[in-house]
């Protein structure tokens, strides 16, 4: 950065400022005033630019961490030059231009701080990849991180200037018809909502209208080893009322995999029953309600209320069940059990768990009540267990069906939710009124009468010393998973979870951070589960110990769970 002229709280030169430049440069004055910057901004970005490296929830490459480190200098520029103005407007003095001495302060601080923050920001994720054992290391994207940095910085701060320059030219076309205090003020309303239908309009629908027709064409798509079934307890298997073609990728997955009875007879060393799996995709019917009316006439053709266990899932995103969670279910089980899911999108996890939530809260509310109608028809006695589970937004959705821990206890046998979103209704209810001295990262909610949480279901379920019986509802949530922990009130508020004992793979030098924090954690999202099994957004030999827990099957052993954990999450 080199010295210009002062700027005003919008994050440019003033008015006047802007005319003098304009008149001695031109174009060339207007393009050096673009990549100029004032002292106080260039030291806010500089702070932020530093903060920016301390660790977040997952291990970062350098072209993700270039990319925080340029969001988080820009803010610290913005909120620098902010901070000037307002002491200026207190002190009652005019802007002034920094000296050469005062610049040269800042690049040799900038020098060594910088340096100092990036070397202990190594360090720092290497640690978290020990912790996580993971190995991959990019060398040259570590490196590129500065230049990441740096170009992430100007777009942002050229953008905000971008803007800035249309209010001024929207405020001098008003200015000639009302006066120069409304001008403004009516400038700033005309950009800001500009800008945020831009945004919103355009950007965002554009970009989520073409993941949908990109997503919606690999959809049609049969992954390569799926087939067909062959047996009537499957949709799209010979009998069923839900074709194979309108399934969708992910229900073909669901419907043409899984354990058979011999797999399952095989670990559990008793005569197996082969597991019935229903599922309606988007091409299956028009809307969520009829959907799930279809997918549950199919279980009904199949079977699926004569058996043992019943399990309704909520799907994530394009329709995807972790294999992990319905296996399990169906080893613990013997196989007389059965399971049905709907989906309700085309698009990814990630995406889904920005703009589809309306539907997941629609899928897990119509396919349960569907599901429940059913069930409650029957006779008590040939009624089969009735089981909830759901991952993710799948989590979400699930929830959506019931109004609390009575509704949970008095409509189901037991519940299992991985990796709940922070905005689950339930979850954040749950969390938040958690009996006092408890942990947020693994509450306590009403002396675990119902409700338990915990992030290794292997070591026990919190509180140890109190009966759990009847119905059992269980969170699975990893300390390192940031779909559970990621919240728009990280930017200004520091949570409970960050000032408590980490987890066993979360850093104790991990800190809160104005603004900072909620970008790293941001970052984290789509990489959720690119980490090994039992950290970030990853939960397959969880499972095992999870269901076992809330099924209660009998005569299992510790080394029967150990052999399951093998077969549903192998260790590679």
């Amino acid at each position: 950065m080199s010295p210009d002229p002062p700027e005003s709280p919008s994050g440019g030169p003033s008015r006047g400022d802007e005319d003098r430049v304009d008149r001695s440069g031109g174009t060339g004055g207007k393009l050096r005033r673009l990549f100029r910057g004032t002292l106080p901004g260039c030291w806010g970005a500089l702070l932020l630019a530093c903060l920016s490296f301390t660790p977040s929830l997952l291990p970062r490459g350098g072209v993700l961490q270039g990319l925080v480190c340029g969001i988080s200098a820009a803010i610290g520029y913005g909120l620098g030059v902010v901070a000037a103005w307002v002491w200026r407007a207190f002190a009652d003095r005019e802007a002034r231009s920094a000296s050469r001495r005062s610049w040269l302060v800042w690049l040799v601080c900038a020098g060594g701080l910088f340096g100092f923050s990036f070397a202990v920001g190594q360090y720092w994720q290497h640690e978290i990849r020990r912790l996580m054992e993971v190995r991959d290391y990019n060398v040259l994207a570590a490196v590129a991180c500065p230049l990441v940095a740096v170009v992430v910085f100007f777009l942002v701060l050229l953008t905000g200037r971008g803007v800035r320059g249309l209010y001024h030219r929207a405020a001098d076309l008003l200015g000639r018809w009302i006066g120069r205090r409304a001008a403004r003020a009516v400038g700033w309303l005309l950009v800001a909502g500009l800008a945020w239908t831009t945004f919103t309009g355009l950007l965002l629908d554009g970009f989520v209208n073409a993941a949908n027709e990109t997503f919606s064409l690999r959809d049609t798509k049969t992954p390569e080893g799926v087939r067909q079934p062959a047996t009537a307890l499957r949709s799209g298997g010979p009998g069923s009322l839900v074709p194979w073609d309108s399934l969708g990728r992910e229900g073909r997955v669901f419907t043409g995999s899984g354990p058979s009875a011999p797999d399952i007879g095989a670990f559990t060393h008793r005569t197996a029953q082969e597991p019935i799996r229903a599922y309606a995709g988007l091409a299956t019917s028009e809307d969520t309600e009829s959907r799930a009316a279809r997918a549950v006439a199919d279980l009904e053709r199949a079977g699926g209320f004569e058996r043992a266990n019943l399990l309704v899932v909520t799907t994530t995103g394009s329709g995807w069940v972790d294999p992990a969670a319905v296996d399990t279910f169906e080893y613990l089980g013997n196989g007389d059990s059965a399971t049905v899911a709907i989906q309700y999108s085309y698009l990814p996890s990630w995406l889904s768990y920005l703009v589809d939530q309306s539907k997941a809260r629609a899928a897990g509310r119509e396919l349960f009540d569907a599901v429940y109608d059913t069930w409650s028809d029957l006779p008590q006695e040939r009624r089969p267990r009735l089981f909830v589970a759901g991952e993710s937004l799948g989590s979400f959705g699930g929830e959506t069906a019931f109004s609390g821990e009575y509704d949970l206890r008095n409509r189901t046998a037991g519940t299992l939710f991985a990796g709940p979103p922070n905005f689950n209704t339930l979850f954040r209810e749950f969390s938040d009124d958690r009996d006092p001295g408890s942990p947020e990262t693994e509450p306590v909610y009403k002396a675990g009468r119902t409700v338990r949480f915990t992030d290794d279901p292997a070591t026990g379920m919190p509180p140890a010393d109190r009966p759990w019986e009847d119905t059992r509802v269980l969170y699975l949530m990893n300390p390192s998973d940031p779909i559970v922990w990621w919240s728009p009130n990280l930017a200004l508020s520091e949570p409970d979870w960050i000032g408590e004992a980490p987890g066993d793979d979360v850093l104790e030098e991990m800190v809160w951070v104005p603004l900072v924090t909620f970008w790293q954690v941001t970052a984290d999202l789509p990489f959720a589960t690119d980490v090994p099994d039992g950290h970030g957004h990853t939960y397959k030999a969880a499972y095992v110990d999870g269901w076992n827990a809330v099924m209660r099957p009998s005569g299992l052993t510790a080394q029967d769970l150990d052999r399951l954990r093998e077969i549903v999450a192998p260790q590679r």
